[in-house]
């Protein structure tokens, strides 16, 4: 069977190159009918989009994420690659399916993103609105590549739309500087298109200016973090770590000051209900919903992290409130680690509140509870949807979060005034006392580290802290391999077969 990517890639030849067919299908779209309308280039941006909801790229959000990390495992008969993920099986990682859609699916989103970058500048409409859709598209192409070379470090740059077989043989970039400038050009180019765009309300599934700006502020940090810490081939980088420190901490202080739709939300519960997909903290949240046809306009994503228990139906109880909600039972393929459960604080809300170890009857009685009465491991309820229809959930992941930019901003400012006060309202909220105070910056930096396990956990980010922080070898699976076998996961066997370019 052809790989998929190939597929895709000829997919998108015959979509957005001119071909010269006697007869176009109906329905047909090539550069010479298409981006017409305002409509048009709407819809092509909202296909790059969707690049993201993909399941092979959704789920693996979570198993590149999380998986490797000390957070979660999986369960004993879970899909072969994503038990090579949990267990660092490195000599099975260039053939693994789960990296392999990942990567394939990532290139998919720029190419798409390429498309409208190309083709929207010569639409006949108004200019607010390309540069709006520009602003995007340049959005999409920086993050689908800060995601790619977070996890496979040196890859393929493709600046253009890939529209012939030969294009896909693009070699790989030269050094990291070469990738991590054009995602640092992307972003501020995204910037600069939606200067003048900041929601009202957050959108589910769009992007405005601050989310530009947050993601700039993220990719600083990585570099910062990652070049002091001599991680491979960050040591190398041609860039200051104190000035990359400092614009990490400007552009998040520009989402944190410049603008007022978006901020912290006063409770944890509030902050991950699913009906508050709009709330203020949604920076960039992955665009499902449960009214959708096929999975991917839909989301399963519960699914995989609550375990299975007997009768389906169960109940959580709703934080402090004597109140309960309904969810279906599970998959069990995002399991917590025990020991990662264990190591909050025992008043910490977001092991109280947000990882469940009891289950209810509707009428609140216990019906289950973790680790002796059939709750097989504590669960993240992150993801759930008390109105869910079958499997069908409006569960999404969040991509960016104001409270994850807050905490950038500390990282990277160091112990300030305001970066206590940014740590100190998470840890409030979570129930916890305030930061030890007066510590210096090495020290405040290691606590900002340790913070941002227990906030961001089950969201797709920790492994990323762990790599930047140059710490894989803490992980016990990662016992005896070399820092070229852990810092970054190998480009897949298939990719270098199709593109003679790639020397690996």
């Amino acid at each position: 069977m052809k790989n998929i990517f190939k597929s895709l890639i000829i997919l998108s030849v015959f979509i957005f190159s001119a071909c010269d067919l006697t007869e176009k299908p109906y329905g047909f779209y090539s550069e010479s009918n298409f981006y017409k309308t305002a409509n048009d280039a709407e819809s092509a941006l909202r296909y790059a989009y969707g690049a993201m909801t993909y399941i092979e790229y959704s789920r693996s959000i979570f198993f590149l994420g999380d998986m490797p990390t000390e957070e979660m495992t999986t369960k004993s008969d879970a899909g072969v690659d994503n038990r090579n993920l949990n267990e660092w099986n490195v000599a099975n990682f260039n053939t693994n399916g789960t990296l392999e859609h990942f990567f394939q699916y990532s290139y998919v989103g720029i190419n798409r993103a390429n498309a409208v970058i190309k083709n929207v500048p010569d639409g006949e409409f108004d200019q607010s609105y390309k540069d709006q859709f520009l602003g995007e598209a340049h959005f999409l192409r920086a993050y689908n590549y800060f995601s790619l070379v977070r996890n496979f470090g040196l890859v393929p740059i493709h600046s253009t739309v890939v529209e012939t077989l030969e294009q896909t043989n693009s070699p790989l970039a030269q050094d990291l500087d070469e990738v991590y400038d054009l995602i640092i050009s992307d972003c501020e180019t995204s910037i600069n298109y939606l200067k003048n765009t900041v929601y009202s309300t957050p959108k589910i599934g769009r992007v405005d200016r601050v989310a530009a700006e947050a993601l700039l502020a993220k990719v600083y940090l990585y570099i910062a973090s990652a070049k002091e810490n001599n991680v491979l081939l960050y040591g190398a980088m041609n860039k200051n770590v104190d000035d990359m420190y400092s614009k990490a901490a400007h552009y998040a202080n520009e989402v944190m000051t410049k603008q007022s739709t978006y901020g912290f939300e006063d409770n944890l519960i509030d902050l991950y209900d699913v009906e508050n997909a709009r709330g203020k903290e949604k920076i960039f949240i992955m665009g499902m919903d449960r009214s959708g046809v096929e999975e991917g306009e839909y989301s399963k994503i519960s699914k995989m992290f609550i375990p299975y228990m007997e009768g389906a139906k169960v109940y959580l109880k709703q934080g402090d409130e004597n109140k309960y909600i309904p969810t279906h039972d599970g998959w069990e393929e995002y399991q917590t680690e025990i020991d990662f459960y264990n190591s909050f604080a025992p008043a910490d809300k977001r092991k109280t509140q947000l990882i469940v170890d009891k289950v209810y009857n509707e009428d609140g009685s216990l019906k289950a509870s973790w680790p002796d009465n059939g709750v097989k491991y504590p669960f993240s309820r992150k993801y759930i949807d008390p109105q869910f229809i079958a499997d069908k959930t409006s569960t999404r992941p969040y991509l960016i979060r104001y409270s994850d930019i807050a905490l950038v901003y500390a990282e990277a400012a160091g112990p300030t005034a305001e970066s206590y006060n940014l740590v100190n309202y998470i840890r409030n909220r979570a129930g916890l006392g305030n930061l030890q105070p007066n510590l210096n910056k090495a020290d405040f930096r290691e606590k900002i580290y340790e913070e941002r396990k227990y906030e961001m956990a089950f969201e797709g980010d920790r492994m990323y802290d762990i790599r930047r922080w140059n710490r894989i070898s803490g992980i016990p699976e990662t016992a005896g391999l070399s820092a070229e076998q852990s810092t970054f996961y190998p480009i897949p066997q298939a990719e270098i077969d199709l593109n003679n370019s790639i020397n690996k």
